[in-house]
């Protein structure tokens, strides 16, 4: 069973935590935004798995080392995303090898790379390192066509660029069974439906089923999604959705589930 988790508006906070197994949240909009902190300091106070991530989806780079270091001491998360570099292995193992915070909080590492080799190469070096290994959803290489041919969109290259890599790292022996893992965001939800005989793969973060509502788009079923909206969840973090919206969401989170764990 997949442990899910997917960003929400503010004023959707408290019904999509009724419907998802954790919390994920964005280091980021704790310095921005105090309503968005105290939802975490509720969800810690309830006993809610959490999830803290560094933030380099949404900045382009990781969040200040130093302050975010000090946002683990205050929240004391389940989990937290050591600072990664985008797309650079070297860098990436380099942080995860520097990385020192005391054992409150449980340690995920990045893959990051330019290529299968790097890719490899950096699992290599982090996941013994840490407590828990994430894969992006959006390496360029996905695009380029290393793992897979022409596609109609990007999200679909996402997609089966994911799927590809995950079964040929497992079938090359590179993926430790005994680690949980961890998917960061998506390009097309109907990609995980591929992972449910994948037992290591035990959580994943995604705000599409949201945002997909907020924009007007409602999931064909297991079929999923076609197209994706290319908005960011944290700039909607005050949008107010209208009742049908809230419905909608509701509706694809429902699919999503669905999707991953059957």
């Amino acid at each position: 069973m997949k442990k899910i988790a997917h960003e929400a508006p503010l004023s959707m906070f408290t019904r999509v935590q009724e419907v998802t197994d954790y919390d994920y949240a964005l280091v980021h909009l704790f310095e921005e935004n105090e309503e968005y902190w105290n939802k975490f300091v509720r969800a810690k106070e309830m006993g809610r798995e959490i999830i803290l991530d560094n933030s380099i989806f949404e900045l382009g780079t990781a969040f200040d080392s130093g302050k975010y270091a000090d946002w683990i001491q205050k929240l004391k998360p389940t989990w937290y995303i050591i600072p990664d570099v985008l797309e650079d292995a070297e860098a990436t193992v380099k942080n995860a090898k520097d990385w020192v915070l005391p054992n409150w909080s449980k340690s995920i590492g990045v893959v990051q790379g330019k290529s299968y080799e790097e890719i490899k190469w950096c699992y290599q070096e982090i996941a013994p390192l840490v407590d828990k290994v994430a894969i992006s959803f959006d390496y360029h290489f996905f695009i380029d066509g290393e793992i897979n041919g022409p596609l109609p969109t990007k999200y679909h290259h996402y997609m089966y660029g994911r799927d590809a890599l995950l079964h040929r790292l497992l079938a090359d022996g590179v993926i430790d069974e005994n680690k949980p893992h961890h998917l960061l965001g998506c390009g097309l939800p109907q990609e995980f439906d591929s992972y449910q005989d994948l037992p290591w793969i035990e959580s994943i973060d995604t705000s599409n089923p949201i945002v997909a509502a907020l924009k007007g788009m409602r999931y064909d079923g297991l079929k999923g999604l076609q197209d994706k909206p290319s908005q960011k969840l944290f700039t909607l973090l005050d949008y107010q959705p209208s009742s049908y919206e809230l419905q909608l969401a509701l509706y694809n989170i429902e699919c999503f589930r669905a999707i991953c764990n059957g």
